[in-house]
């Protein structure tokens, strides 16, 4: 792992796209954000760029339906972030749920400079069945994954590292907490941080 710190000096919104053909072209290494409907992806960008307002946030889920990209400039190398629309409930229609799921696995399966996934799991729910589902799917198509249990501050430490050793277990994959608004927050950001450098400089 390195051993130095990190800093991000500067985030920026590049696009929303509807589907993978209108994505533009990076030699950049890119993270998917995926999770459920609400589990707090925008949150997260926000918090983690220290930007309130980059990414748009709602209490409504499925409000995230295009694929919205963002460059994050580190002072050693930049990447991108790509927050994908979320999975499980959103009042939309089936056509519509079926149209997100195909330009998802076209994206997923297909994006060039795609590092890995990064998979959301709420911290105060059960691992739900479309996680599973999703973890399953990833792992068939041996697409790179790694979790970030998120709105900890909602739950007790103890609770909080319960799940965390239940989300590497079921899943067998690196998992990493965070709260976008508890005071450790740049701690779990630096960590996290970390972690992409670490497989980006494995590519």
């Amino acid at each position: 792992m390195i051993k130095f710190k990190m800093k991000i000096k500067n985030a920026k919104f590049l696009i929303s796209s509807p589907n993978l053909s209108l994505c533009p072209k990076s030699n950049l290494a890119e993270f998917a954000l995926l999770g459920r409907s609400n589990v707090g992806k925008s949150s997260f960008i926000n918090s983690f760029v220290n930007q309130l307002k980059l990414a748009k946030t709602s209490n409504t889920p499925g409000k995230t339906r295009l694929i919205n990209l963002f460059e994050i400039e580190t002072d050693l190398k930049s990447f991108i972030i790509a927050d994908l629309p979320g999975y499980g409930y959103a009042k939309v229609s089936k056509k519509e749920q079926d149209t997100w799921q195909k330009n998802l696995e076209n994206y997923l399966l297909k994006r060039e400079n795609l590092a890995s996934t990064i998979q959301f799991i709420d911290a105060r729910h059960d691992i739900q069945n479309n996680d599973y589902l999703m973890q399953d799917w990833l792992k068939h198509n041996n697409i790179k994954c790694f979790n970030i249990l998120t709105k900890c501050d909602y739950i007790s430490k103890n609770e909080m590292n319960k799940k965390l050793s239940i989300i590497k277990k079921e899943f067998g994959n690196d998992a990493f907490i965070y709260s976008a608004k508890s005071a450790s927050k740049n701690a779990y950001g630096e960590e996290i941080l970390k972690y992409i450098f670490n497989l980006i400089g494995g590519i």
